[in-house]
């Protein structure tokens, strides 16, 4: 007969091993070898969710400045987690533009509600910092007045807030709330309706009387985090803020914000088992979850369930919780760039099972096949090298999705573990499920190789 002995790790990680005890002692069957495996995390870090430009003011046919009376509108998707950021130029100067601040413009409130109403005391009048000023609507080299586009002389100097300028040219500018005014509306879901108007009385008292003070055409993104598109007190980043700040052209930033747009995608915590050949530990293709801990990984990234049941899994003789990645002191998920790695000991005939969440997602999970990775080929030698293509992503059925990165109920954006509109559906391979949103393929998100020592 078979003996389970149970040990407890750090952190309660849970190991289990089998022993032969057929003669009742408590001799212990050396295992044929011994495995590492790496799951490293490969995906590309997007630095904003979504991102667009707004060139034609509303109301007009074709693109152009927003001048007095007028205003820019467009739609974006935000998550609980995400701000807006934007870039758009006082036109008439050599580099001012208006933006939030830092942290970009929050569009749910503390209590994860989605905002409306008007947001202009989060904007700000900047200075690019890549040209030195002169007299708004009169230098020769504003925008209004240049011979071309990016003339002026170079300045080599920092993102400020244009109240803080001392080079150049020195300006009496109105109030922010006298030129612009910006409102975010919630339509529904995670949609919302962004208006940024040039106001109709919106002037700057030059030294040749009054002069009109348009809006550029500019770029917005969504993003977590601090805003990417400019560091107070830093130089311009090179990417086109300066290229709108200057002549109102969103070409570059436009074009650098698309190429790095998207969803970045952790890794969560995982538990891995080796077991039996012809069991199924973890989960069955086509039939519901257990109940045995797959869906709170799934669903929230949490092993303690499914790790504290590793002595009741079909077939188990080793197994563990993985959560703390390579060089790291503590546990948490693995960022692109990071990895987690384990060690056991297995026989001829054994297999090798994983679970763990692609986050950003409602439930979906990477994993092995239900019956395991064969941790020896025919000949009984020990199989080495990569094995992604041996990992697939599986949809636990257990929650409705939602936008990756977006739905409210993502792990990223929900306000509590387990929300959601619980569903009653078989583990299906994330590819035979149509849901209608995008998913990135294994191979671009996650590396796995096997290594017998």
């Amino acid at each position: 007969m078979k003996k389970i002995i149970l040990g407890v790790a750090f952190l309660g990680l849970v190991g289990v091993s089998c022993s032969s005890d057929d003669d009742n002692s408590n001799t212990i069957t050396t295992p044929d070898s011994s495995f590492t495996v790496t799951i490293e995390n490969i995906a590309p870090i997007q630095a904003f969710l979504k991102s667009g430009v707004f060139n034609t003011p509303a109301g007009d046919s074709s693109p152009g400045p927003a001048t007095p009376g007028k205003k820019y509108e467009f739609t974006i998707d935000a998550g609980r987690s995400q701000h807006l950021s934007f870039v758009t130029m006082l036109a008439a100067t050599n580099d001012a533009f208006f933006g939030p601040g830092n942290d970009g413009i929050a569009l749910y409130d503390d209590n994860g509600d989605p905002i409306s109403g008007d947001v202009t005391d989060q904007v700000y009048l900047w200075d690019a910092g890549t040209e030195v000023n002169e007299e708004p609507a009169v230098g020769p080299n504003t925008v209004t007045n240049q011979s071309g586009p990016n003339t002026g002389v170079v300045e080599n100097g920092n993102v400020l807030l244009m109240s803080n300028v001392t080079n150049g040219e020195a300006f009496n500018f109105p109030e922010v709330n006298e030129i612009i005014n910006v409102t975010v509306n919630h339509i529904e879901g995670t949609q919302f309706l962004i208006s940024i108007e040039d106001l109709a009385d919106a002037t700057l008292s030059t030294s040749l009387g009054d002069r009109v003070a348009p809006l550029s055409p500019g770029v917005y993104v969504v993003h977590g985090g601090e805003n990417p598109l400019f560091t107070e007190g830093e130089p311009d980043l090179g990417q086109g803020i300066e290229n709108i700040a200057e002549d109102g052209d969103v070409t570059n930033l436009g074009t650098y914000t698309a190429e790095n747009t998207g969803v970045t995608y952790p890794a969560s915590p995982g538990v891995w088992v080796v077991h039996n050949d012809g069991t199924k530990p973890l989960f069955t293709e086509g039939a519901v979850d257990y109940g045995n801990g797959v869906e709170a990984i799934a669903e929230d990234g949490n092993t303690a369930l499914l790790g504290a049941n590793l002595l009741s899994l079909e077939g188990v003789s080793e197994g563990a919780i993985f959560n703390t990645p390579v060089g790291n002191s503590s546990p948490g998920p693995i960022l692109p760039g990071s990895s987690y790695s384990f060690t056991f000991e297995a026989q001829v005939g054994d297999h090798l099972s994983f679970v763990n969440m692609l986050a950003a997602t409602n439930d979906v999970f990477f994993g092995t096949t239900d019956a395991g990775i064969t941790l020896f080929n025919s000949n009984g030698d020990a199989v080495s090298g990569d094995v992604t293509s041996s990992i697939y992503l599986w949809d636990a059925g257990t929650e409705a999705n939602e936008e990756p990165a977006i739905g409210p109920n993502t792990v990223t954006n929900q306000l509590d573990s387990d929300t959601g509109v619980a569903e009653n559906n078989a583990v299906m391979l994330l590819s035979n499920v149509n849901d209608g949103y995008t998913y990135p393929a294994v191979n671009s998100v996650l590396k796995v190789t096997i290594t017998a020592n």
